[in-house]
């Protein structure tokens, strides 16, 4: 049996189960698979594979089954046996959540481990933040410095006991402990209690996590939530918040039912949700912002402390503005001086750095935003027709960055990393490289990188391929987008192609200029731009992704004459000066972009600020904006043209309405509700007309901008009638984050047709 079966309690799950159906024989581990030799008459080994799929433990996922008659064995009962050698290609369990069992443990006073902030057993726990290599061993964790008391010692070799084998394995008498310190002091006294008490008086803290520190305040607290936002130089970013239960969350957001069984899953990730008016919160926690991102505590410490504190807690990645989240002590006491009042940490060292992940519910399923902390590093098979394919690197983008690496058919992309632009994060980037080669034994045959050559990511690539004599393969930006949506829905490498709508950002296209709306027929090796959101100039660069209005000014200017156009939205901004550098064409590449189409809009709305303070700000404000209108209210249409040999949506049919509308005085919900449905309308319909005429069998949807769940509804309510599968991505982001795990899909299949 392979898949994610060790670590996860299989072996004892196994033994229980022979023992309760009468089946002899024996469990081992064996590389990266688990072996069981199994004797009993016909019908009860059959039920023995029946439940062996049916009953496993809940952190199990069994990929492949192989099952072949043996010859007759000698056994006496069932047993555990010692495991066998082999190499571990990928199956270390993601970090996951306090189970059940635990979390009433430690509430149970006369339990061993009441109140203990590090109880967890096979089903939950710390996993992947602590190993340091495999074979996946007490003493290759950060757990190998506290050794296990004689009561603990029983639970861990007891086959019948869930904590049989769990590495991390923990009580009061021998584990971790906590400890508050203020001011390099520690704080006498429970540190719990302590800390809970200081934070509902308003104090700002570090807690340390499973894969890093928070820092956290009280969310209905006004004035701590803004000296907060002051301290770590973040004005209006919207801030995560935890909650304490079910009713808690209740009072601030309307939560379905696919949102709340996200929310307690093993990752407990950061869910995005719809707050409720009147929300009793700090007003600053997310200004402007319908959406929170709101998590459930996920291990005893939240639980305990979340219960001591009785209300919402903002609960920050703990970091500088822009640099990746503290993981290690020294770091947090020196690092976070001046940010914190306090830290509430322990003698658990972290062994990697994990944010949380952050997902939302769109289009009827759940979309992973950022992989971390709960899904990494689960590996995903690729589709069946890959399992011959060569190993490959793949090195991703420049922002939110992540590696994949594949091997027998499977692919295992990274936990989300940063931007690369950021020498913390190039540290940190460096570091996974080598830490997932060794911690999986990994030997890539090619390295896969993005086209672009500036990319930090791309550099790095081409050295590493220099350095071991390996071939690299560049992978163009928006096909890498289209062929994670094609893997990680199983579209197999002879299938056919597909027809991917590619809305992101920017990336480099094929022709040396930007690209980022685009119509794609995309098979795993090929991929041919058919359409495109016509390009304007970005007036200094890189400079428009951070200042929409330069980008606003280019739309409207190819859009409307210059008497139609409202001077006032550019008043106090150096608009001459950006007409005369886009006449003389100085520093004006030219995009086509849906990312800077969306900001454009949110600019013209009065969303966007001169300079952004992060990215997507401007766009999640307009999004926000879209889905408050009430109703329906049809949509702006967008103009086609041939230029090129391309098929080429021209917006500015829509400028012009919108324009228009914002004159007339219409809402501007309405104008931004209009402005998706117009969007959505003017690529699916090219997506449809492409498909038709060259035949594809499905439609693939990817990139940064499918983030917007308003504009994905819409794509699929157009798409969906025509009977055609969509290929969307759940699991592997939409973003670049997500942009590995096609560079590595596109890699091994060009590797298998050579």
């Amino acid at each position: 049996m392979r898949g994610l079966v060790q670590g996860v309690g299989f072996r004892p799950f196994v033994w229980r189960l022979a023992r309760r159906l009468g089946v002899e024989g024996k469990v081992s581990n064996v590389g990266d698979a688990v072996s069981i030799h199994a004797a009993a008459p016909p019908e009860v080994l059959e039920a023995f594979a029946l439940a062996l799929a049916e009953e496993a433990p809940p952190l199990a996922r069994v990929e492949t089954v192989e099952r072949t008659p043996s010859r007759p064995f000698r056994c006496d009962g069932f047993t555990i046996a010692a495991s066998a050698p082999g190499t571990v290609s990928a199956g270390v369990v993601p970090d996951i959540a306090t189970c059940p069992a635990c979390l009433a443990e430690i509430r149970d006073p006369v339990a061993r481990r009441h109140r203990y902030a590090f109880t967890n057993c096979t089903d939950c726990g710390p996993r992947f933040s602590i190993v340091e290599g495999l074979p996946y061993d007490r003493a290759t964790t950060t757990m190998r410095g506290f050794h296990l008391c004689r009561e603990c010692q029983r639970d861990y070799g007891d086959p019948a006991d869930r904590r049989f084998h769990a590495q991390p394995i923990a009580c009061p008498a021998c584990g971790p402990r906590l400890a508050l310190e203020l001011g390099g002091a520690r704080v006498p006294g429970d540190p719990l209690a302590e800390a809970a008490g200081r934070l509902t008086a308003g104090a700002i803290l570090a807690i340390k996590g499973i894969g890093g520190f928070h820092i956290a305040c009280d969310a209905t607290n006004e004035a701590a939530v803004a000296e907060l936002r002051r301290r770590k130089c973040r004005p209006v970013k919207p801030l995560a918040l935890m909650v304490r239960d079910r009713a808690m969350l209740d009072q601030l957001c309307a939560v379905e039912p696919a949102e709340w069984e996200a929310l307690c899953g093993p990752s407990a990730p950061i869910l995005l949700l719809c707050r409720r008016d009147g929300a009793m919160l700090a007003p600053s926690l997310a200004p402007g912002n319908a959406l929170l991102g709101v998590m459930l505590p996920y291990t005893p410490l939240q639980h305990l402390l979340m219960e001591a504190v009785d209300r919402p807690l903002v609960m920050t990645s703990a970091n500088r503005s822009g640099e990746p989240q503290i993981y290690r002590d020294e770091e947090a006491r020196e690092g976070l001086e001046g940010i914190v009042d306090g830290v509430l940490g322990h003698d658990r060292p972290i062994a990697r750095r994990l944010d949380d992940s952050v997902a939302r519910v769109a289009a009827g399923a759940l979309r992973v935003m950022r992989r971390g902390r709960g899904l990494a590093p689960a590996p995903r098979p690729l589709p069946p027709s890959f399992s011959s394919a060569p190993a490959v690197l793949a090195l991703g983008g420049e922002l939110k960055s992540a590696i994949c690496l594949s091997t027998a058919g499977r692919a295992l992309l990274s936990h989300h990393l940063g931007d690369l632009d950021e020498l913390t994060t190039q540290d940190a980037f460096e570091t996974a490289i080598a830490d997932y080669a060794a911690l999986f034994d990994h030997r890539p045959e090619a390295i896969a990188v993005d086209l672009h050559p500036d990319y930090r990511a791309s550099r790095r690539g081409a050295g590493l391929a220099a350095e071991r004599g390996l071939p690299l393969i560049g992978v163009q930006h928006h096909h890498a987008h289209i062929a994670a949506a094609m893997a990680e829905n199983g579209w197999a490498v002879d299938a056919g192609p597909v027809i991917g709508i590619a809305l992101d950002g920017l990336g480099l296209g094929e022709d040396g200029t930007a690209w980022g709306a685009e119509i794609l027929l995309c098979d795993y090796t090929h991929s041919r731009r058919l359409a495109r959101l016509r390009s304007i100039p970005l007036a200094g660069g890189d400079v428009a992704s951070r200042e929409p209005w330069r980008v606003l000014l280019a739309h409207l200017d190819a859009s409307l004459p210059p008497g139609e156009i409202p001077p006032a939205l550019f008043d106090g901004l150096p608009a001459a000066t950006l007409r005369a550098m886009i006449a003389r064409g100085i520093n004006v590449p030219l995009a086509s972009s849906a990312g800077r189409l969306f900001d454009a809009m949110a600019a013209l709305l009065g969303l966007a600020p001169p300079r952004l303070s992060f990215e997507g700000e401007a766009a999640m404000a307009l999004e926000a904006l879209a889905a408050s209108a009430p109703g329906t209210h049809g949509f702006y249409a967008f103009g086609v043209v041939a230029e090129n040999g391309l098929a080429t949506i021209d917006p500015a049919p829509m400028w012009r309405a919108a324009v228009a509308d914002l004159g007339a005085g219409q809402p501007r919900a309405v104008i931004a509700a209009r402005f998706h449905a117009g969007v959505a309308r003017a690529f699916a319909d090219a997506a449809l007309a492409a498909a038709a005429e060259y035949g594809a069998r499905a439609l693939a949807l990817s990139g940064g901008v499918m983030q917007n769940a308003v504009l994905l509804d819409h794509l699929v309510a157009r798409l969906a009638p025509t009977g055609l599968p969509l290929l969307i991505p759940a699991e592997v982001p939409a973003n670049d984050g997500g942009l590995a795990f096609g560079q590595v899909a596109v890699a091994a299949a060009r590797l298998m047709q050579r």
